[in-house]
């Protein structure tokens, strides 16, 4: 008997294509998801607030004992990050040894050694409240990086007297040291990339992917 061809019809090209029912055409499925992009990496709280207080308590403890007293001792606070620590230095200082100690602040945008290569930023308050020959000097500053803009306030400070000394605090000590300097008082030494940003204020320290979200 004759093949019927499925009641007379004329099979295509290829011949006849079958689908499971409910079933979707191959060219009418949805192309598979892509992956969503990684968001940037969040902030990492390294210290809390009250880690903060702490640091700089004990800073000022060792501020004390390394210079067996406060006779002589200037805080400058370095624009801008260093000038609130420095200020809650000496109040630290005054709770241990009811004393009151000179607190300033040294803008040092004008002794950076790449003024020519970077703009410049407006400038900030120097303030420098006593002679500082023969004072010992202990500039603070919220993180130590490569050591430049320590160098320049070094070099700030020479143009107000002849310091007997001069130290320095820091909250965060980063690394990545390009010059020949180190702090006389840390309150964390904290390992760090240099694509990384670490931000300090009086509610924590944190540490992000430069350029990540805050």
């Amino acid at each position: 008997m004759p093949d019927s061809n499925l009641n007379g019809a004329t099979p295509p090209p290829g011949g006849f294509s079958f689908s499971q029912p409910g079933s979707v055409p191959a060219a009418d499925q949805p192309a598979p998801e892509q992956p969503a992009p990684e968001k940037p990496t969040a902030e990492k709280l390294v210290l809390s607030a009250d880690d903060v207080r702490r640091a700089i308590t004990r800073i000022a403890h060792e501020i004390i004992e390394r210079n067996r007293g406060l006779g002589g001792v200037v805080l400058i606070g370095l624009q801008r990050g260093g000038v609130w620590i420095a200020e809650q230095l000496a109040e630290a200082i005054s709770r241990i040894e009811s004393a009151t100690v000179p607190v300033g602040s040294v803008d040092v945008s004008m002794f950076r050694d790449d003024i020519g290569l970077r703009p410049i930023s407006p400038g900030s308050v120097t303030e420098i409240p006593v002679a500082l020959d023969d004072a010992v000097v202990v500039l603070v500053d919220d993180v130590l990086y490569t050591g430049r803009t320590v160098r320049a306030a070094l070099d700030a400070v020479n143009e107000y007297g002849r310091p007997r000394m001069v130290q320095l605090a820091v909250l965060v000590d980063r690394g990545h040291r390009e010059l020949p300097i180190r702090p006389d008082f840390v309150g964390k030494n904290l390992p760090s990339s240099s694509e990384e940003d670490v931000r300090v204020s009086p509610d924590g320290v944190t540490i992000a992917e430069r350029g990540a979200a805050r």
